[in-house]
């Protein structure tokens, strides 16, 4: 089982639970968080028992609150530090998103799921901006404080910009430290694609994660790379990539499960969402 100092790591069955555990400064990221989830998206996809991953944070206040902004929490006196600027001009730059985000940083084509139980804000958006998708707590909260502190605010937004209409992700990005976007909200706008009671959101990511994890690994590992494809590429570009997809997600074994499932008459209980 992996070992982290700052994350919280388990497996359940076929799904691993990823927590931030920083609950003392909100779940902000140090140099040590930084690397620590860049080993640990880079060891998920070696670990074939793991199928899903539910990201989320310690406690009930906060999800992350982006980078931890003391001193001593950022970088460490015996080594480089891990993000800024590299030599005399602002054009050599290590950013944290160069080190966090799942898809980025990890290449991990395992669907994401984030479970926000409190703030999110800042670069809490590098994570969230590669999940694939957001169910949260009836608390949770949403902003970028960047430009109150006289900083600009570019990744996040950028990425956001992904999941959310053009003025939603003005709003947000503009307004600072100014207004928050609540979960219902959120939800509202398609950041957000549940919001439950703060007692049942760690039910209602387990239930989704377990329901994905039981279908095929390949065919699911797939889809999530068809559908970020699309995301990125022009729609002409990602059908063309499509028809290779297809013949890599859809192998023998994984039709054959599929169809013994339906030929034996038993059909998934669903729910309505």
């Amino acid at each position: 089982m992996l070992r982290y100092r700052t994350l919280s790591y388990e497996e359940v069955g076929a799904v691993a639970w990823v927590t931030l555990n920083r609950p003392e400064v909100h779940n902000a990221f140090d140099s040590v968080m930084i690397r620590e989830l860049h080993e640990c998206w880079r060891a998920l996809r070696d670990n074939d028992d793991v199928r899903v991953v539910v990201l989320t944070g310690a406690g009930d206040k906060a999800f992350c609150t982006g980078l931890d902004r003391t001193a001593a929490a950022v970088g460490e006196a015996d080594r480089p530090r891990d993000i800024g600027q590299r030599g005399a001009t602002p054009l050599h730059l290590d950013d944290p998103g160069d080190l966090l985000p799942p898809k980025t940083a990890g290449q991990l084509w395992k669907p994401v799921i984030a479970a926000v139980n409190g703030m999110a804000c800042g670069g809490a958006f590098y994570l969230l901006g590669e999940v694939e998708f957001i169910i949260a707590a009836e608390h949770a909260t949403f902003f970028d404080p960047h430009t109150t502190y006289g900083m600009a605010a570019v990744f996040e937004p950028m990425l956001m910009l992904q999941r959310m209409p053009l003025g939603e992700v003005m709003r947000m990005t503009l307004m600072g430290s100014h207004e928050r976007m609540s979960a219902r909200r959120a939800y509202e706008v398609g950041l957000v694609q549940e919001v439950v009671p703060a007692a049942e959101l760690h039910e209602a990511a387990r239930r989704a994660a377990e329901a994905i994890a039981s279908q095929p690994p390949l065919a699911v590992q797939a889809s999530v790379r068809a559908v970020w494809y699309a995301q990125e590429l022009g729609l002409r570009q990602a059908l063309d990539v499509g028809k290779t997809l297809v013949q890599l997600g859809t192998d023998q074994d994984s039709l054959a499960e599929g169809q013994r499932a339906f030929a034996s008459g038993r059909r998934v209980d669903w729910r309505l969402r």
